[in-house]
């Protein structure tokens, strides 16, 4: 029992500070890159769906709600907020999956549907910003 607490102590001893927290934060992204499987015709398609707009794969509609990834110094991984559901014509609109799925684990939390399958590939930033404007000492700005 002693050389075990010993090992305890030794081993907090080693062990810096807040190693465990990350400094880098997460990239919130504007697109979410999907991409669905139509079982029917066997094809596979990649498409681009911007957060907050609903767009449609087949009979469903995919409204993303947010993404994002890790920095470049992490391991890759990127997330999703959907929702979708299925839009048949004269029938009422059916909740399909609400939820977030995850790049690197498409198996975890992908929609499987009778006829489609969909899952995240990547999220991604579109729309850059403006480059910021740098004031002169003597106070102007460029």
């Amino acid at each position: 029992m002693k050389v075990r607490r010993l090992f305890q102590v030794a081993l907090l001893a080693v062990i810096p500070v807040g190693m465990a927290v990350s400094s880098a934060s997460a990239v919130e992204g504007d697109t979410v890159v999907l991409q669905g499987l139509d079982k029917v015709t066997a094809r596979v398609w990649t498409f681009d769906a911007p957060v907050g707009r609903e767009v449609r794969f087949g009979t469903l509609e995919i409204l993303p709600r947010f993404c994002n990834r890790t920095p470049p110094e992490e391991p890759p991984e990127s997330t999703a907020f959907l929702d979708i559901f299925e839009a048949r014509f004269g029938e009422e609109r059916a909740s399909l999956f609400h939820g977030w799925m995850f790049a690197s684990s498409p198996a975890l939390n992908g929609l499987e549907h009778p006829v489609y399958d969909v899952w995240v590939i990547d999220c991604k930033v579109t729309q850059t910003l403006p480059p910021p404007s740098i004031t002169e000492p003597s106070g102007q700005t460029r």
